[in-house]
């Protein structure tokens, strides 16, 4: 049985650490700290004062900042976040660290320096690898119950797969939708604000580092970055594409100041679209146990499809035909070669574990909702699953959320539409969310009613199901119902059902079910050292809306994540 580590007095220590502060800085700032982009030697530090003047970062290997301790100072402007970068770390070391602002307000944390990247054995003196991700988290559904367990988990890092908040519809600040510098900074306050004696989004950005993604409700829903203008009358004209506008930097700039992140530049390229933009593209390595390619799957890509409409024959004929458009583009050219460079030199390097983190499933789900996702751009996605493929990269996990439900599949690609489907051996899983009205399950019941799919009956004997994670397939939950009916959608176009089960994938189903779309909550992802087997483990609490919230907080509060999902993986060495 592999030896997965399972060790939290560490992140316990948390909690303790502002009882050794001084007594003149025991004020807490109010959105906590947090550290981002950590590499081997260095990492971005962050904090928000509501005092103007300078923060000072102080960092140790000593939870009592007793020796080693280093000092850094970062100046305030108008009281938006402060980030500084901080070198000269050692690899695979756990730090401590504090901000402490003008008025004596302070906060603190902890995260770990990643591994020698080219070291053979790999993570934090060869323990494994042990990491939690995310998504979509909508402002007025604190305090994300769902994730209560995570800040103790004693985690590597932990991804915000995109989402990180949403600028319209789910306003907690008085405007439905944002569109101004403040609007935007308001949203991402609120979901660091403590609600119900609970922050548990706060406590988990101070217990590890950070990494995350923008989806598009970091501007405006559905958005395609690299859509020429005048394409979405959403967006201004001051530039040549949406990403040029000033509603998309506006965006991006809130979404920057509040990620502990380093702010990087594509360099020149003759595609207007990418050069010199904004890079959010990050790989990482941690020796030969895995890398992680991170994604911006919004900034550069082509202007959606319609949605479909019409699911007989014709309708689906025409959408799959025009997502083979060679010309369209998901990631941009420049990004999806940086993609491939990273995966190819990885498999030739002999690292095991290869994850893309990207915010839109790849995974085929059928083309309800596909224009929005990889689907609808597939003659791109087919590039990339034939270059994995055809290049011998094994051991390949796509990371995504969006969708508001965990679904894993193995992942398959075809030449033309309705073409032979041909097997990649890498699989995706769908997580989250952290927390968004409503889940996957109940908004696809819904659809399957709209599209006729669902007679009332049907509806009614899903509305009556309950919510029992468990390992069959029988239509006694409300999970089961759901993946009979997205099963039943996608395997009349050829697709894999849901799931790993005779995939070829050396995989083992240990709790629940490879699909859970009922609850909130996050996905735990564990390499054990000596056998480099991965286990993936999505934890949940039952998903509730803002109504619920307000009438019967308690309930809500009281709710802790179980183990919703769980198999192994043992990789493919061939």
């Amino acid at each position: 049985m592999p030896a997965f580590k399972n060790q939290t007095a560490s992140s316990l220590l948390l909690p303790l650490l502002m009882s050794l502060m001084a007594p003149s800085i025991q004020a807490a700032l109010p959105n906590g700290v947090s550290a981002g982009d950590v590499t081997d030697q260095s990492v971005v530090l962050w904090a928000r004062s509501t005092s103007k003047g300078s923060l000072r970062f102080e960092w140790s290997e000593s939870a009592d900042f007793a020796t080693s301790a280093n000092t850094q100072t970062a100046v305030e402007s108008g009281r938006v976040p402060v980030k500084t970068t901080v070198t000269g770390l050692k690899p695979a070391t756990r730090y401590y660290y504090r901000a402490v602002d003008a008025s004596g307000q302070a906060a603190v944390g902890q995260f770990r320096t990643l591994g020698d990247p080219h070291a053979a054995s790999g993570l934090h003196f060869g323990t494994g690898l042990h990491f939690g991700v995310s998504g979509d988290i909508r402002q007025e559904l604190a305090p994300y119950t769902g994730i209560r367990n995570a800040d103790t988990a004693n985690l590597d890092f932990f991804v915000c797969l995109g989402d990180c908040m949403y600028a319209e519809n789910y306003s907690v600040e008085g405007t439905p939708t944002a569109k101004t510098l403040a609007q935007y900074r308001a949203r991402y306050q609120s979901t660091l604000t403590g609600k119900l004696g609970l922050n548990t989004w706060k406590d988990l950005r101070a217990s590890t580092a950070q990494f995350a993604l923008i989806d598009d409700h970091e501007v405006i829903n559905d958005f395609a970055g690299g859509a020429g203008k005048g394409s979405d009358i959403r967006f201004d004209n001051t530039g040549n594409y949406i990403n040029e506008t000033r509603r998309f930097k506006t965006g991006l700039q809130a979404f920057s100041e509040y990620t502990p992140i380093a702010d990087l530049t594509w360099h020149s390229t003759s595609d207007g679209r990418d050069s010199n933009k904004l890079k959010l593209y990050r790989s990482r390595r941690f020796g030969k146990m895995a890398m992680m390619s991170l994604i911006d799957a919004r900034t550069f890509r082509d202007q959606g499809l319609k949605p479909v409409t019409d699911l007989g024959p014709s309708g689906v004929g025409a959408f799959l035909a025009q997502s083979f458009d060679p010309s369209r583009t998901f990631l941009g050219k420049t990004q999806l070669a940086s993609l491939k460079t990273d995966l190819k030199a990885a498999q030739e390097d002999g690292i095991t574990w290869k994850f893309v983190m990207i915010p839109e499933p790849i995974q085929n789900l059928g083309v309800v909702g596909a224009e929005d996702r990889y689907e609808g751009y597939a003659a791109e996605r087919t590039e990339l699953l034939k270059f994995i493929t055809s290049e011998g990269i094994r051991n390949v996990v796509f990371v995504t959320a969006d969708i508001h439900g965990t679904l894993v599949n193995n992942l398959t690609y075809e030449e033309i539409p309705m073409g032979p489907k041909i097997q990649t051996g890498a699989f995706e899983i769908s997580t989250g969310p952290m927390a968004f009205d409503q889940p996957f399950g109940p908004t696809v019941a819904a659809l399957g009613a709209g599209f006729g799919l669902l007679t009332a009956e049907q509806a009614a004997f899903y509305d009556s199901l309950p919510i029992n994670n468990d390992t069959d397939d029988a239509p006694n939950d409300k999970d089961d119902f759901i993946k009979q009916l997205v099963n039943g959608l996608i395997t009349q176009l050829g697709y894999d059902p849901v799931g790993l089960a005779g995939s070829g994938i050396d995989a083992r189903l240990i709790q629940g079910d490879y699909l859970a779309t009922h609850t909130y909550g996050w996905s735990e992802f564990e390499i054990d050292a000596a056998s480099q087997t991965l286990r993936i483990t999505t934890y949940g609490v039952p998903a509730y809306n803002a109504t619920r919230l307000k009438a019967d907080s308690q309930s809500v509060v009281k709710q802790h994540p179980k183990i919703v999902s769980q198999f192994e993986v043992r990789p493919n060495s061939q």
